[in-house]
């Protein structure tokens, strides 16, 4: 089947949140340079050209046109020195291609460059100045329901960029972290998967699992499927999601977006409600309990394909984490279950290539009929012997990946052995002798 590649590029029709009816002044015009900078994203998965350097104050940038919630009046919002405000921040990390902003009480503000955090030149943080930015990017409901829990999570829509928010209380104070989430959803081709990773959205049912750490590059990978979905494929996908990270626009499917705590109370009570919704494919933002589990595993075997997160480093390591939120009783029938709706797990790690950005790695397993047995059988080492020798099928593990680009002159090797999970073997492979 020849598979043809439209543009991805996404700009939702309506924010998360009400927007002002008296829309705010726009935003400068991005910097020269801005659109080399989307084209020399591609092989970046987290959606942002990385630069390096020191991170010194920029001038300060009016909030965008899209900002969430009631305006703020000059009596809320309390600039640092220099008008230093929160959306002048938001601008200048997206910027410089820096995917996290890092504020709190009693710290200077701190950016995270290609995986690891850099200082600033700004002043310490004070309470009253943290407080302003809080109320430029929350509502007020939102900042009670903060003072009152001591917690939130959200997500905020500028004009060149998504953010999702964390608000959290401290020993040393409050403090808050954003993740900016480009609106150009980047292309399967675009990121550089493997082919495979077109073959599995193609399944009409079963369970696919997309896992790895925080920050290694899940959500933009589920995006790109869904995307692909979405220009290929009439189907109808719901998400579920905490928050919504990147918004999709209808095309060839039809997309109906759906936020825990804005949308639904729940995510297992959404996602029991999504299998009454007609869908073709649910995602789930994350499997955290065995109540979404089962329901997600219920969809997959009445004929849904669902996709769903999980925080773990391996493919094999996967399936055991899922066994263990039961007890030894109901093991057996959930390898089962298991066994008959997973069709592939996908673990993920990113990793600094020589180019300055960063490279995916995979350790894919797909559920063949070999694979559907050992699962039965609890024969794990089985299927990891497998996947080393079943790359017909797509398989891969993270060590064949990491060395895949280490032969492309894409990561070092230094590289590939600090990220390998089995360094011993992963020093066997780049000596050759495996």
């Amino acid at each position: 089947m020849t598979e043809t590649q439209r543009p991805s590029g996404v700009t939702p029709t309506m924010p998360t949140r009400k927007v002002p009816t008296a829309p705010p002044a726009p935003p400068p015009p991005p910097p020269v340079g801005a659109t080399q900078r989307q084209a020399t994203q591609t092989l970046d998965l987290s959606g942002t050209n990385r630069s390096g350097g020191a991170v010194t104050p920029s001038t300060p940038v009016a909030a965008p046109a899209h900002r969430p919630g009631t305006p703020p009046t000059p009596a809320t919002v309390k600039a640092a020195p220099g008008g230093l405000t929160f959306a002048s921040l938001i601008r200048e990390a997206y910027d410089k291609g820096f995917s996290d902003v890092h504020l709190g009480v009693g710290e200077v503000p701190r950016f995270r460059n290609r995986g690891e955090i850099e200082t600033t030149n700004y002043p310490v943080t004070t309470k009253e100045v943290f407080m302003g930015w809080l109320h430029e990017a929350l509502t007020p409901e939102e900042v009670k329901r903060f003072e009152q829990d001591l917690e939130f999570d959200g997500a905020t829509q500028y004009d060149f960029a998504r953010v999702r928010i964390n608000v959290f209380d401290s020993l040393r104070g409050y403090a808050m972290v954003m993740r900016l989430i480009p609106l150009k959803i980047l292309t399967i081709d675009e990121l550089r998967l493997p082919p495979v990773f077109r073959d599995v959205c193609h399944y009409h049912k079963g369970l696919i699992l997309v896992t790895g750490p925080t920050g290694s590059g899940k959500s933009t990978t589920m995006a790109a499927m869904v995307d692909y979905m979405n220009q290929e494929m009439p189907r109808h996908i719901i998400t579920i999601e905490d928050p919504i990270e990147f918004v999709h626009q209808s095309k060839k499917s039809l997309i109906k977006q759906r936020e825990v705590g804005v949308h639904t109370r729940k995510f297992d009570n959404a996602l029991k409600a999504s299998l009454r919704e007609d869908p073709d494919v649910i995602l789930v933002g994350e499997m955290r309990d065995k109540e979404t589990v089962n329901t997600a595993l219920k969809a997959a075997q009445t004929g849904h394909l669902v996709m769903g997160t999980l925080h773990t480093n391996s493919a094999v390591k996967t399936i055991e984490r899922i066994l263990n939120l039961y007890s030894g009783e109901e093991q057996d029938a959930m390898r089962v279950a298991i066994s008959e709706s997973l069709v592939a797990v996908i673990a993920q790690g990113l990793c600094r290539t020589t180019d300055g950005k960063r490279a995916a790695f995979h350790d894919i397993l797909i559920n063949t009929d070999a694979v559907k047995d050992w699962i039965k059988d609890g024969k794990y080492d089985e299927i990891t012997e497998l996947m080393k020798q079943a790359s017909f099928d797509g398989m891969i593990t993270m060590n064949q990946s990491l060395f895949n680009l280490y032969q492309e002159g894409r990561i070092t090797e230094e590289t590939a052995l600090e990220m390998s999970p089995t360094p011993n073997e992963m020093a066997q492979f780049l000596r050759g002798r495996v």
